[in-house]
């Protein structure tokens, strides 16, 4: 893997970075506090060409690949993790309808995504679980078109979205027959709960999803019927890349804090980083933080190169989001009683790294997923 980034990926990042820093992080407080949607942030990075980086040029993109998008989210997170997992998922619904979208579907969807003109959402976990064997609403034919019929769970930026992608049975119990949808969210019968209240991502806003015998056209399928496995393994791939970057994200502005934190404060008159409990605790983390950096950075180059990235993919994700979440465990210890104040960012930075660790498949899950492409070499 070439590790040299090319001119436009470090134009990009460096991008990201100063959006971050002077735009992103001075709200990134008030936005989880309020659980507030960050609008006009979103509004801003798509004004910058940050939505659906990967999405070619004549599709409203900024034809760029996995990589460049991973360093972006990794930069954004490190401001606010909420707004960087709102564009993470506004790039898997666009890159889905990329990869499997009619001409009609793109020319529909993916210059208003890009541009933020509307916004996406994923809709796949249920009450029973978030596995294709756990998805129970159906799409049962209706003339020309189906009618969709179930409930979704858990479904990030459902409440301010345009479109979700749907998976659906399209035959009552035969899990082959998992199909993906694009459904208007204006669609009659079409519902969202209340926004959930979340531990972390809280801006991020989710909700409960509801589909009350929704008319579907036939040109709302996307890919085959009954290919909806292949669509959802190819989105998943990309949202577990992302999920990782955002980690990646939220660890380096944990260890930040807690390098700004340890050269400022003293105690007996001593700053703290000079005491070797701190030192070692400052190393462990920077090596965790540069681990996860270049596992995610393997497996966007792997997604660019159109080679199997579900392994690489998921050991992304399970490092990072488990470094995130010990690097920001180890801020708050590195602050002490400080770290537990919602006054010190770590704190912010703790519990959005935990939910990384259950979004996008919990780490059993993509454990499972490793030994599982292990067992098959």
């Amino acid at each position: 893997m070439d590790l040299d980034l090319t001119d436009a990926q470090r134009a990009l990042r460096d991008q990201a970075r100063e959006v971050s820093l002077r735009e992103l992080s001075p709200q990134a407080a008030e936005i989880d506090s309020q659980q507030r949607f960050p609008r006009q942030a979103v509004e801003r990075l798509a004004k910058l060409g940050m939505l659906g980086v990967a999405v070619p040029k004549e599709w409203g993109g900024a034809g760029l690949d996995a990589v460049a998008a991973a360093l972006m989210i990794e930069e954004l997170a490190s401001g606010c993790a909420s707004t960087a997992a709102v564009v993470s998922v506004q790039g898997l619904v666009c890159e889905s309808i990329l990869r499997f979208g009619t001409e009609a579907q793109k020319r529909a969807w993916l210059p208003p995504l890009t541009s933020g003109a509307k916004l996406g959402c994923f809709a796949l976990t249920e009450a029973g679980g978030s596995g294709p064997g756990c998805v129970d609403t159906l799409a049962r034919r209706d003339g020309e078109g189906v009618l969709l019929r179930g409930s979704k769970s858990f479904v990030t930026c459902a409440p301010v979205a345009e479109v979700a992608l749907v998976f659906a049975l399209t035959a009552p119990g035969a899990k082959d027959s998992l199909s993906a949808f694009l459904v208007s969210t204006a669609s009659a019968g079409v519902s969202c709960g209340p926004a959930h209240g979340k531990l972390g991502l809280r801006g991020a806003v989710s909700s409960a999803m509801t589909f009350d015998d929704v008319h579907l056209p036939s040109a709302a399928l996307l890919g085959t019927e009954g290919g909806g496995r292949a669509v959802l393994r190819f989105a998943l791939d990309g949202a577990r890349v992302g999920a990782a970057a955002l980690s990646v994200g939220i660890a380096c502005a944990a260890f930040a804090a807690a390098t700004r934190y340890a050269l400022g404060r003293r105690t007996n008159g001593e700053l703290i980083a000079n005491h070797q409990a701190i030192q070692f605790k400052l190393a462990d983390m920077s090596t965790q933080v540069d681990a996860a950096r270049l596992l995610t950075w393997r497996a966007a180059a792997a997604r660019d190169r159109g080679a199997s990235v579900s392994a690489f993919a998921s050991m992304a994700k399970l490092v990072a989001s488990e470094a995130a979440s010990h690097v920001a465990g180890n801020a708050v210890q590195v602050l002490g009683g400080n770290g537990c104040l919602a006054d010190y960012p770590v704190e912010r930075h703790f519990r959005d790294a935990k939910v990384t660790e259950i979004y996008e498949g919990t780490s059993d899950v993509q454990r499972l997923g490793i030994a599982s492409a292990l067992l098959k070499e």
